[in-house]
């Protein structure tokens, strides 16, 4: 092999720097930029195929071309950093341009949010039976027969237990049917006297223009001495007139429930969509069973009570001439920032 000569390696490595930094200076853009990158410095680069070349040299002479070869890469990496560093300048003053801001502007108004139509009347029937004393007091969605059904005095063979009214759960439980259960759960851990108030989720069966298989349930009670139908009525009365105005008519009609004896029905008189008269059901009461009493461990010879259970979706669909309940579900905002 013949041998290299030293200064004519070294001349051609000044030359192929000076070459370098001159096409890096002239690159129009980074797109060419990185391509001189890849030229000069990359795996196949012309300063790596002059550098093999060194092997032909005597050896005391190869340290000064590695040295040389070591100051032409700091400069080709300078001159790229130089001049990646000027598109990125020249990049920023284009965007800024295209983006200035006009502070004189009124800013972006934030959109307020409203608390959905259900917590709102959860909030208002809630309210007015706070201020009469009532705790407000609740239970778990997931319930066991005895809480839901046979502590509140339903019979083995009555149809709420049947499966096409009631949500079973597989390895045993049921999702409730009503808050009622936490009237149990309550007169359990309290003694009388007590006014508790259940608001929460409940769950059947059913779905149609006016129920679905999952809604909100309010039920309040009272225990203590002497407790009678007339006091439910009272309660009832200032219910009704504060929600639905105070010149809103009601009666109650016998009816039959498990867990009151006697039980009533509670209708209002509203205005039909032809505009005639009707009177409307909207909850059901009655004076506690004494057998739900015994249940829990009162003596029902002492103490009696009265319960009620509305279904909050209905007294706001009444109050709101709301048509349809999946309404309430279905996060339209048009529905929704009505209220």
């Amino acid at each position: 092999m013949a041998v290299m000569q030293l200064d004519p390696l070294l001349k051609r490595l000044r030359e192929l720097g000076d070459a370098a930094r001159a096409a890096i200076e002239s690159a129009p853009d980074a797109q060419v930029l990185e391509a001189m990158r890849v030229k000069y410095l990359g795996k196949k680069n012309e300063l790596a195929g002059l550098m093999r070349q060194t092997g032909r040299l005597p050896a005391e002479q190869r340290p000064e071309v590695g040295k040389v070869a070591n100051q032409i890469k700091e400069a080709i990496n300078e001159a790229l950093s130089t001049q990646r560093g000027r598109f990125e300048s020249e990049e920023r003053d284009r965007r800024l341009g295209e983006e200035t801001i006009d502070v004189t502007l009124p800013g972006r108004p934030f959109a307020r949010g409203r608390l959905h139509p259900i917590r709102l009347a959860l909030r208002e029937i809630t309210e007015s039976f706070t201020e009469l004393g009532f705790e407000v007091v609740s239970g778990p969605d997931m319930e066991d027969e005895y809480h839901n059904f046979k502590a509140l005095n339903f019979p083995a063979n009555h149809p709420a237990r049947d499966m096409h009214d009631t949500f079973y759960i597989s390895g045993g439980g049921l999702l409730r049917t009503h808050t009622s259960p936490v009237q149990i759960r309550a007169m359990r851990e309290r003694q009388p006297p007590l006014a508790v108030l259940a608001p929460g989720r409940t769950y059947r069966c059913d779905a149609d223009s006016t129920h679905l298989p999952m809604f909100t349930q309010i039920e309040g009670f009272i225990v203590d001495r002497d407790i009678r139908m007339s006091d439910l009525k009272g309660i009832l009365d200032r219910l009704i007139r504060r929600y639905f105005g105070e010149d809103r008519p009601f009666r109650m009609r016998p009816s039959y429930f498990p867990f009151t004896e006697p039980s009533a029905e509670v209708d209002i008189l509203w205005k039909n969509s032809a505009g005639r008269e009707e009177w409307l059901e909207v909850l059901g009461a009655g004076m506690i069973h004494p057998a739900v009493l015994e249940n829990v461990g009162y003596d029902s010879r002492k103490l009696s009570g009265f319960a009620f259970g509305l279904g909050v979706e209905r007294f706001v669909m009444l109050k709101y001439g709301i048509t349809n309940i999946r309404h309430f579900y279905e996060n339209d905002l048009r529905f929704l920032q009505q209220f």
